[in-house]
């Protein structure tokens, strides 16, 4: 059980790191794009999902964030 835990944090983390990634996408977008209010609020949301999966992760992995 502990061993498909792992696995599924080590998912999640991958995934986090997907997310990150489009974080910083949206964040180039505002500098460069007149759309900079539509990928600041996407950055934002982002941001959430982002944070979301690192506390899953932790969970998995048996850390408590708080």
């Amino acid at each position: 059980m502990n061993e498909s835990l792992s696995q599924l944090a080590d998912e999640v983390s991958a995934l986090e790191r997907r997310v990150s990634e489009v974080i910083f996408d949206a964040v180039r977008a505002q500098l460069r794009d007149a759309k900079a209010d539509e990928a600041h609020e996407l950055e934002k949301r982002l941001a959430k999902v982002r944070r979301s999966l690192q506390k899953a992760e932790g969970l998995l992995r048996g850390h408590d964030g708080d």
